[in-house]
C-alpha cells in the first residue's frame, strides 16, 4: 500500500518517528508521500525523503499560509508534486482573495515543472473548480475528499485523482463521500491517512499514522467489492518506483 497523504514532519511525530515508519512498513505500507504546507517545513519534508527511499515529499502553500506568499521558492525544491494547495472558507486563516491568489499562482508552477498537484478543499468546490477551469488542470489528486457523488463526477472529469481517508469509514455524515468512493474508477482512487489527523475506525479519536491506511483499505475494499488500495494510481501520479 502507499499511504499518498501524510504529514510526517508534524509535531506529533517529534518524538516517535522510527517506531512510526515501523509500524507502518510493517503493515504493508510502500511509499509514503509526506507533505510540506509552507516554507518553513518545506526542508525538513526534503530532508526525510533524502534520508528515506519509501518517502517521497510534495511541497507547497497550504491556503492557511497563503498570505505569506514564498510559493516561488517551490520552483527548485525536488518534490513528485505540488501541494498541498487550494481553498479553505471553513477557517479562513488567510483572506479569501489571497488564498485564490496563491492557488493560481501555484497551479502555474505545476504547469512549469510538469508535476501533479495536491488539492486542499473545503466549503471551497465551486471556487476551486473555477480556478482549476481558468488555469488549467494538471495532474493531480483531490486530497481527502469529502464530497458527494456528483463533486466526484466533476473532479474526474478535470482528469483528477480522488483521495479517499479516514472520513470514509465514519458511521455518520459520509454517505455521499462513500457513494462517490463507490463509483470512482479503480485507476483515480488514492488512498491516504492524513495522519496525524483523521484517524480511521477503529482508530478513531487517537492520532492517526501511515500504518492505519490499511484500515481504510480493508473498508473500500468491503464497500467497492473488489481490492482497493489505490497503489497502482498513486505509483504512477507520483511516479514513484
Amino acid at each position: 500500500m502507499i499511504d499518498s497523504h501524510c504529514h510526517l514532519t508534524a509535531r506529533a511525530f517529534a518524538e516517535d518517528l522510527p517506531a512510526v515508519l515501523a509500524r507502518a512498513r510493517a503493515a504493508g505500507v510502500t511509499h509514503m508521500v509526506t507533505i510540506g504546507t509552507s516554507p518553513k517545513d518545506w526542508d525538513a519534508a526534503a530532508a526525510l525523503a533524502a534520508a528515506h527511499p519509501d518517502i517521497a515529499c510534495a511541497c507547497g502553500v497550504h491556503p492557511h499560509e497563503a498570505a505569506g506568499g514564498g510559493w516561488d521558492g517551490l520552483r527548485p525544491l525536488r518534490v513528485v508534486a505540488i501541494g498541498e494547495i487550494g481553498l479553505d472558507y471553513h477557517y479562513d486563516f488567510a483572506p479569501r482573495a489571497a488564498q485564490r491568489d496563491a492557488f493560481a499562482a501555484q497551479l502555474q508552477i505545476a504547469h512549469a515543472r510538469g508535476l501533479p498537484i495536491i488539492i486542499h478543499e473545503r466549503e471551497a468546490a465551486e471556487d476551486v473548480l473555477a480556478i482549476l477551469r481558468r488555469e488549467g488542470c494538471p495532474p493531480g489528486v483531490w486530497h481527502c475528499f469529502s464530497g458527494d457523488a456528483d463533486l466526484a463526477a466533476e473532479v474526474l472529469a478535470l482528469g483528477l485523482h480522488l483521495g479517499f481517508g479516514g472520513m470514509v469509514t465514519f458511521p455518520k455524515g459520509t454517505e455521499g463521500i462513500r457513494a462517490a468512493a463507490r463509483e470512482c474508477p479503480a485507476d483515480r482512487l488514492l488512498i491516504e491517512t492524513d495522519a496525524p489527523y483523521l484517524a480511521p475506525v477503529p482508530h478513531r479519536g487517537r492520532r492517526n499514522e501511515p500504518a492505519f491506511v490499511a484500515d481504510t483499505a480493508r473498508f473500500l475494499t468491503e464497500l467497492r467489492g473488489e481490492p482497493a488500495d489505490g497503489t497502482a494510481a498513486a505509483r504512477a501520479l507520483f511516479r514513484l518506483p
